[in-house]
């Protein structure tokens, strides 16, 4: 029987798109990994992830670390789930395994060490590593950008947000292998999800602005209910240009998720939200991170949220060693 390799990638993202890409790309080139079956992550995935027997050999890109995993590849500072997690990764560490919790995306990250470390680079792909830096760390030149996007990959990326019915994710590696950003993002499905979405987000900013304040640190916090709706993660800063922090619960029929972000067009340095929202229950990058309740866990939602900023505002103040100016 012929050996199958699986291919584990976090989505809805772009950046977990092009990692996949990427990493595809770079395991069939050097490895033979010419039968790639691809499996979506997400992190609703945590409670389960290192109980989990991984289809083998595999690859796991922009996501958690699990020991059976041939190539991984991430970025978050929330990569490993315990202690042991993270001793077998210290124990195994080589060229197959990369990790640099500094790092703005899985794909710049992928990027640089497979050609410092095994003199691979597609050219094909260098637009695409862009874009998903761009996305991934927050790096748009104005929140307008991020909102209302005119590029054919924000175009993809913002097409995500309507979540990986029909294999959808799995389909935009596929294609992002062999066509250009353009010809994806021209595609019928994704424009006709992309004009979807648009119209949400407008609707969506109308909604968060009867649902939010700032707060006199420069913390934005809300509470909104995001039904049969979409609310940008940038609408605190299209609303708050001066804000330092956001703070939230999006609601929906049967979840709520509480999610926090730093200011990516003010200059300063941010508290590590992801961590903070790990020990929550959650997790995420420096800038950004998030908590998703459901059943009886959406309950706890303000509680959770008054513990976020409570911890926000104390290791702000002592990052500042004093009340922060905003």
């Amino acid at each position: 029987m012929a050996r199958q390799e699986t291919l584990y990638f976090h989505s809805p993202c772009f950046d977990g798109i092009v990692s996949a890409v990427l990493t595809w790309d770079f395991l069939e080139s050097r490895f033979d990994w010419t039968d790639v079956r691809l499996h979506v992550v997400n992190y609703d995935w945590k409670d389960r992830w290192l109980l989990t027997d991984l289809e083998t050999p595999c690859a796991v890109v922009d996501f958690l670390y699990h020991p059976q995993a041939e190539f991984w590849a991430d970025h978050h500072l929330t990569s490993f789930l315990t202690k042991s997690a993270r001793g077998d990764f210290e124990h195994r560490q080589g060229k197959m395994l990369v990790y640099d919790d500094h790092a703005g995306s899985c794909a710049a990250l992928l990027w640089a060490h497979l050609a410092d470390a095994f003199d691979y680079r597609n050219p094909r792909y260098a637009e695409m590593v862009q874009w998903a830096h761009k996305t991934d760390s927050a790096a748009y030149e104005s929140v307008n950008e991020a909102i209302f996007p005119s590029s054919s990959a924000l175009k993809i990326s913002l097409s995500l947000l309507l979540g990986d019915e029909d294999n959808y994710s799995q389909k935009l590696v596929r294609d992002l292998r062999v066509q250009s950003l353009e010809a994806v993002a021209n595609s019928p499905n994704v424009r006709a999800r992309f004009e979807r979405i648009q119209a949400s987000i407008r609707d969506g900013l109308d909604r968060f602005k009867q649902a939010a304040r700032i707060d006199h640190d420069g913390i934005v916090v809300f509470d909104v209910d995001t039904e049969g709706t979409f609310v940008s993660r940038y609408a605190p800063f299209y609303f708050f240009k001066d804000a330092r922090y956001s703070a939230g619960i999006m609601r929906w029929r049967g979840g709520a998720k509480i999610t926090a972000m730093r200011n990516p067009w003010r200059d300063f340095e941010s508290v590590p939200l992801g961590e903070i929202c790990e020990k929550l229950g959650g997790g995420g990058h420096r800038r950004v991170g998030s908590i998703v309740l459901y059943g009886e866990r959406i309950a706890n939602a303000n509680r959770l949220l008054n513990q976020l900023l409570f911890e926000i505002r104390a290791k702000d103040r002592n990052l500042f060693k004093g009340k922060p100016e905003w």
